[in-house]
Formats: structure tokens, C-alpha cells, sequence
């Protein structure tokens, strides 16, 4: 498992004021986040690791995380461990809205999916083009690796907790996902929104015969958009402190919500409209 550090305590090996760990989906932000609010205070320390939901969640949960970051809610056997070991539910935080996009070659005609037909695919019952309006051609499948809130949310959300199909070829994050599917004219894909490059996102069918949605923002807003989702960061209740609060804070008012767009993530409220 990789764990990238984006931001510590300059020059030194002393453990960082607040120390978070997860979602490679929110590693970038996150790390943008601490790096922003260290500038402007600088006698406060923060230390960003990724590695996955999964691995944020279980250092939230062993101590060693004052902060996880999470693409994903966490499950009700998770918030009763941090009961168990803490006393307390860990504090939940809404940081941003994000949307799980599906890439396909840039050559491919297929168009849009429905989720059925997504399901198919990963599923391992569709297994053609040709079978969902395609040019004849074996699909390759790509996915993220299994410690992902990406990969939970998407198996939770398309898959309906049935099993991925055995031929998935699962990838450390969303950037390796893309890489992958722009070098493969049979490759699909899927990951958040803030990855692209070298491949064509498809439009999403919430059924059969419904329109085609594409992952705006206004259709993520909305909900219309059927993989949409927030993010959040979640706080281990014995390491809340000062500094912890204010960061937090500092994160959902102006300054933190106005850095979320800029790596394709959506704020949680819409940009005031200037007169």
C-alpha cells in the first residue's frame, strides 16, 4: 500500500499538531488543505497521508489518525468500534460533493450507459461492446483496489453488494485508472470526478429508459446524477482539540470550500452568483 506525505512539519521529525490519513480521492485536497493553513499559521503542524478510506478508517480507529478522510460514510460496525474504543461516535464532516465518472476510450462509440448495463460489465454478464451498442470487441474492466471508498461506493451503488467480476483489473487510484483506459481502446473504467485525461467520460442511465446524465455540477447538485456523493473528513472524538476545530472550520467556510473546484470537486454549497 503506498502512503504519500503532503504536508509535515518543516524540518523535523516531531509528530505534526494533526495528523490525518485515507482517501486517496481527497489525498490531493486534503493536502492542499493543510498546506494553505500552515501558511497562514504557521505554529500549527499537519501531516496528510493517503493509502485508501480503508486504511484512514482503521488509523482512525487504532488511534494513530486524528483525522480520516473518506469518500465514503462510515459503515454503522465502524462508528461502533470508535464507540468501543473511544467512548464516543467519531465526528462526521461534510467537505465537499464528488461524483464516481466512468471513462472509456476516447475511439469508443458507446456513448452512454445505463446502471443496469454497468452492472453487466463489471459483473461479468456483459462482456462485448457490441452487447451495449458498441463496436464487436472484448471489454476490459478496471477498478480500484478494494481498501477504496470508491470501490465500496461503486460496488454499493451499481453492483448492489454483489461481487466484482473476476477479470477486474484493480488499480491504486483514479489517475492509474484513467492512465490505463486511455492506453486501452476496450478499457472502462470508473473513479472521482477530479481525475481525466486521454479519455472519454460516459453518461449515466438511472434506468433503461431515462435520459442520459452527464457528471455536472449541476446534475451532481441536483442528485440527478446517480453516482453523486460527498466526501468527508471524520475526527477521532478523543483528539479534537483547538487546532483540530479551527482547521475544520477553516475547511468549510470560504477560503477552504473556494480551493475544491479547482481539482474537480464540487463545494458544498454553490459559488455566490456576483452582482
Amino acid at each position: 500500500m503506498l502512503f504519500l506525505a503532503l504536508a509535515f512539519r518543516p524540518g523535523g521529525l516531531a509528530a505534526a499538531d494533526i495528523s490525518v490519513q485515507g482517501s486517496d480521492t481527497l489525498l490531493s485536497l486534503a493536502g492542499r488543505w493543510a498546506e494553505a493553513y500552515m501558511a497562514a499559521h504557521p505554529g500549527v503542524s499537519i501531516e496528510v497521508n493517503g493509502g485508501g478510506t480503508g486504511t484512514g478508517v482503521a488509523a482512525l480507529l487504532n488511534g494513530t489518525a486524528d483525522v480520516a478522510t473518506c469518500s465514503r460514510r462510515l459503515r454503522a460496525r465502524e462508528v461502533e468500534s470508535c464507540v468501543r474504543n473511544f467512548g464516543a461516535r467519531p465526528v462526521e464532516v461534510p467537505v465537499a460533493l464528488d461524483a464516481i465518472v466512468v471513462h472509456v476510450h476516447p475511439s469508443n462509440s458507446v456513448e452512454s450507459l445505463s446502471l443496469g448495463q454497468l452492472s453487466g460489465i463489471y459483473r461479468g454478464r456483459v462482456r462485448d461492446w457490441a452487447e451495449v451498442g458498441g463496436k464487436p470487441g472484448p471489454i476490459t474492466v478496471y477498478g480500484r483496489e478494494n481498501s477504496s471508498g470508491t470501490y465500496e461506493h461503486f460496488k454499493e451503488a451499481v453492483l448492489k453488494d454483489s461481487d466484482y467480476v473476476d477479470s477486474v483489473l484493480m488499480l491504486q487510484g483514479t489517475s492509474q485508472v484513467v492512465g490505463a483506459v486511455a492506453r486501452d481502446p476496450n478499457g472502462i473504467g470508473y473513479g472521482t470526478g477530479s481525475q481525466h485525461g486521454g479519455t472519454r467520460r460516459l453518461r449515466l442511465r438511472p434506468a433503461e429508459a431515462e435520459a442520459p446524465v452527464e457528471a455536472s455540477e449541476k446534475e451532481v447538485r441536483s442528485g440527478r446524477y446517480p453516482l453523486s456523493r460527498r466526501l468527508y473528513l471524520y475526527v477521532n472524538p478523543r483528539r479534537r482539540s483547538g487546532s483540530v476545530d479551527a482547521w475544520l472550520d477553516w475547511i468549510r467556510g470560504p477560503e477552504g470550500q473556494s480551493m475544491v473546484s479547482t481539482l474537480g470537486c464540487y463545494p458544498l454549497a454553490p459559488a455566490p452568483v456576483s452582482p
